[in-house]
């Protein structure tokens, strides 16, 4: 297994939201280590990492949410330590902000360099709201939207598709083009985190039906696919690897400590113990998978559910490098 790249974060950052289908499991507290600390030790990784493994992409992240409170500084970080999200900015979790405050947040962005944004929505106001955990957050992303236009910074927009939502998507598309979104993007939700409470409502194949032909087209049926349709493809052998380095509260003294190559192998081990544990993509299908199953996943969240199973029956007791609350990995 090839490591490729390696995303250094910290989840020291509130998230205004608490959505229900969260792949960090927002609970209210925050994991990350301090803000400071940690943007230390994530830029003395990188550069110790540039030495010894030169061919590695690194990066630097933080979350739940971009509400830090000195977004500029934020930012000039992320460019400085690498990470793409220094010109691409999620705009959800956001705190409350009025319309002249929407304009002033824009204003921050368009000086530091931001070129695009994106909004992640779940419905129509009613339904959204309820999604997100916070009343009010539906409009608020559409203050955001009216902003970044005036700003001229593009944006896009993304939405989950499930069996409760799917009546509503219509309509919401159609008025994220008339906000001026670019790109509409629909997508499965994951299995993870909090997403394993919505399988009782993933998207079944005969539900896209429901929806117009344009919207039909704007979900990438090449990445989600029915698990009938999955099981009866060859699997695609994963090559490579993201390690995800998560500083926390817990860690943060050890890893400030420790010589980032000796972190990454640490780290690596992991992710090769974890995937040893469990068969592959093709034996777990053929012992778990419905080869009917007309419920749309990504590959990956098929074979999360499917290593879920696995290790309840076979009671596998290894570290889930998939959490990505802390250090692990990401196979592709």
């Amino acid at each position: 297994m090839q490591t490729k790249s390696v995303l250094i974060q910290s989840l020291c950052v509130p998230c205004c939201n608490k959505c229900r289908y969260c792949l960090l499991s927002w609970s209210g507290r925050t994991l990350g280590a301090d803000w400071e600390r940690s943007v230390k030790t994530a830029e003395r990784i990188i550069n110790e990492l540039r030495e010894t493994r030169p061919q590695l992409d690194s990066a630097f992240s933080f979350g739940y949410s971009m509400e830090h409170r000195n977004l500029r500084e934020a930012i000039r970080t992320l460019r400085r330590l690498g990470s793409p999200t220094a010109e691409f900015m999620q705009c959800d979790g956001m705190k409350m902000r009025d319309d002249m405050q929407c304009g002033e947040l824009m204003a921050i962005l368009c000086d530091e360099g931001v070129k695009s944004l994106n909004f992640t929505l779940y419905g129509l106001r009613d339904y959204h709201d309820r999604f997100a955990g916070r009343k009010g957050d539906y409009d608020l992303l559409f203050r955001m939207m009216r902003a970044a236009r005036e700003a001229e910074i593009p944006f896009t927009t993304a939405v989950p598709l499930i069996s409760e939502n799917i009546d509503e998507i219509d309509e919401l598309a159609a008025v994220l083009k008339e906000a001026g979104s670019g790109k509409v993007f629909l997508f499965i939700p994951h299995g993870e985190g909090r997403g394993e409470a919505l399988e009782s409502i993933r998207l079944r194949r005969r539900d896209l039906e429901r929806l117009s032909p344009d919207s039909v087209k704007l979900l990438n049926r090449e990445l989600y696919k029915t698990e009938a349709e999955w099981l009866s493809e060859k699997p695609e052998e994963e090559k490579y690897r993201q390690i995800l380095i998560s500083l926390t509260k817990e860690n943060i003294e050890d890893y400030e400590k420790r010589p980032a190559e000796e972190i990454l192998r640490g780290i690596e081990r992991l992710d090769d113990e974890y995937y040893t544990a469990f068969p592959d993509f093709g034996e777990l299908g053929e012992e778990y998978g419905d080869k009917s199953g007309d419920k749309l996943y990504r590959r990956r969240d098929l074979y999360h559910r499917y290593r879920k199973l696995y290790s309840e029956e076979h009671k596998v007791k290894v570290c889930d490098v998939t959490d990505e609350r802390y250090s692990g990995s990401r196979r592709y």
